[in-house]
């Protein structure tokens, strides 16, 4: 997934620069094929219509592969000039974000601390450095969720709040900063843990968020503390299909739940699933190929944005 996260073991590489249609592209295509526990990938841009998409890996890649993916995605010429190599851990990542430039969704501005002053004092800044996962809000799955967010601050504020999959924790700390909320925010992985549990400490948000290492969605630090009003679930289809009835379990009556990381092509069967569960409609966004679905159990009609 294109803001998953990072393989702990990730020591090999692969790169290639082109225009951002092209890169993103080629970033789909390989997070469709790549099992996303063993491969990570981004792409971002490097200056004004220039950029790369770079994936990464424990185990070395197979360049025959990878580069007819590319081919299929942006064409032979590109699939000539794809780079393969090795790294040490978190090389990668800080040479990544200092290309990055802050993004801004409603009141949320995300950044690393080489854009710190470029925050304006009314919004919400949020700053995630170098870690070992993504998550620096640039996708457009990222951005769907944090727009969703800030639709739930304009309706209310709900009380029990639920991110699934946190990653750096970037979901679950806007949602602390906007609500004013308790959020608990769990993940499959202790890397990503430790990660978003500093940098909520860093962002101000560690009196509401408390990070757990949550090995399934029926992990007892998650059961017990719902049922949410709340539920932010930003991963991959085949989890968000798997885990419709758990999650919708894990509803409160008139409670919302956020699924992306979907690709626009991917979402009717997501929404297929929560509605079998007797979930409804009621928001769909669209950003750069990329569906966020909001949906709920009070049968609210639904809404396209």
């Amino acid at each position: 997934m294109l803001e998953g996260l990072l393989p702990n073991d990730a020591t090999h590489y692969m790169r290639v620069e082109a225009s951002e249609g092209e890169t993103r592209r080629i970033a789909d295509f390989i997070a469709e094929t790549c099992d996303p526990a063993e491969v990570a990938v981004a792409s971002f841009e490097l200056s004004e219509g220039h950029w790369a998409v770079e994936a990464y890996a424990g185990a070395a890649f197979d360049p025959d592969m990878l580069r007819e993916l590319v081919a299929l995605a942006a064409g032979d010429a590109l699939a000539a000039a794809t780079v393969f190599g090795a790294l040490q851990e978190k090389d990668w990542i800080a040479a990544s974000l200092e290309g990055l430039a802050p993004v801004r969704v409603g009141p949320f501005h995300i950044h690393g601390s080489h854009d710190r002053s470029r925050v304006p004092v009314n919004g919400i800044g949020i700053e995630i450095e170098a870690a070992l996962a993504f998550g620096t809000g640039h996708h457009g799955t990222t951005q769907g969720c944090l727009a969703a967010i800030a639709d739930e601050a304009r309706k209310g504020r709900p009380r029990r709040i639920l991110d699934v999959g946190t990653g750096t924790g970037v979901l679950a700390i806007a949602a602390a900063r906007r609500l004013r909320r308790p959020v608990l925010a769990g993940d499959i992985d202790v890397v990503a843990v430790r990660t978003a549990r500093e940098n909520a400490r860093a962002n101000g948000a560690a009196p509401f968020v408390t990070c757990v290492h949550a090995p399934g969605i029926d992990a007892p630090a998650l059961r017990m503390a719902g049922p949410y009003d709340l539920i932010l679930a930003n991963i991959l289809l085949p989890p968000l299909k798997r885990l419709a009835r758990p999650l919708a379990g894990l509803l409160a009556p008139g409670g919302r739940v956020v699924l992306s990381g979907l690709l626009d092509s991917h979402a009717n069967a997501a929404l297929a699933a929560y509605r079998a569960q007797g979930l409804k409609l009621v928001n769909r966004r669209s950003i750069e190929g990329w569906t966020t679905l909001v949906l709920t159990a009070d049968g609210a009609a639904p809404r396209r944005l």
